[in-house]
């Protein structure tokens, strides 16, 4: 399922959702022209992991801006298109942006938990748009997904509830990250787990974030 657009129209132009997605392009420019060298630097190696060398922490930031290739930028950014502009627009600009950033590194954090010994570098944007998705799902529970739906060799674009399909979603990482517990850790993949920690966090933000704006009145209050 590929999602093309959503039912719930921001009030305000998303200038945080459209300046993270210039930023991710610039930085996937500089991948291109010196991957290797780019890469190694910037991406969270685990291994290399040292919490007594504040430089070796550094990558559990930047990670999130690299990708592994055009699709997964293409992806990435087009998700963070269709679902951020609504967060953003709920959240506030500076808000939206520190929860994308604190959503990106937990992600990251996570996955490094799951895979402290791994050579492998992990990189890219999901985790932190996870928690836009998550935030999404508690902040716009009754918004449609008009969605491209490939059932073997037919084709059909059907708009399918938020709820379910940030749900099916969700299921697919958990059940892909259970999955990939017994794939060695030196083996690339996709980082689901970074997926789910990102999508956790943008569930509890979401949902504390709704509770203290509806009991910000007294009861029994006339609120204008």
């Amino acid at each position: 399922m590929f999602p093309l657009s959503d039912s719930v129209k921001s009030k305000s132009l998303p200038f945080v959702t459209v300046g993270l997605i210039v930023v991710n392009v610039i930085v996937f420019l500089l991948q291109l022209a010196s991957p290797d060298t780019f890469t190694l630097q910037y991406a969270l190696t685990p291994s290399h992991v040292n919490f007594t060398n504040f430089i070796t922490l550094i990558p559990f930031f930047t990670a999130m801006f690299l990708h592994g290739g055009f699709f997964h930028i293409i992806s990435n950014m087009w998700f963070l298109w269709i679902f951020g502009d609504d967060v953003e627009d709920h959240f506030g600009k500076v808000r939206f942006l520190i929860f994308y950033l604190a959503a990106g590194i937990i992600a990251n954090f996570a996955q490094y938990l799951l895979q402290t010994h791994s050579s492998i570098p992990v990189l890219g944007a999901s985790g932190a748009i996870s928690g836009v998705l998550g935030a999404y799902y508690i902040l716009f529970p009754r918004s449609k997904i008009k969605t491209v739906l490939v059932l073997v060799i037919f084709v059909t674009i059907i708009d399918i509830p938020a709820v379910i399909y940030l749900f099916y979603w969700f299921f697919i990482q958990i059940f892909s990250g259970v999955a990939s517990l017994s794939v060695a850790s030196n083996t690339g993949g996709v980082a689901f787990w970074a997926h789910v920690a990102g999508f956790v966090t943008g569930l509890l933000y979401a949902n504390r974030l709704k509770n203290n704006t509806e009991k910000n009145y007294i009861e029994g209050e006339i609120v204008e």
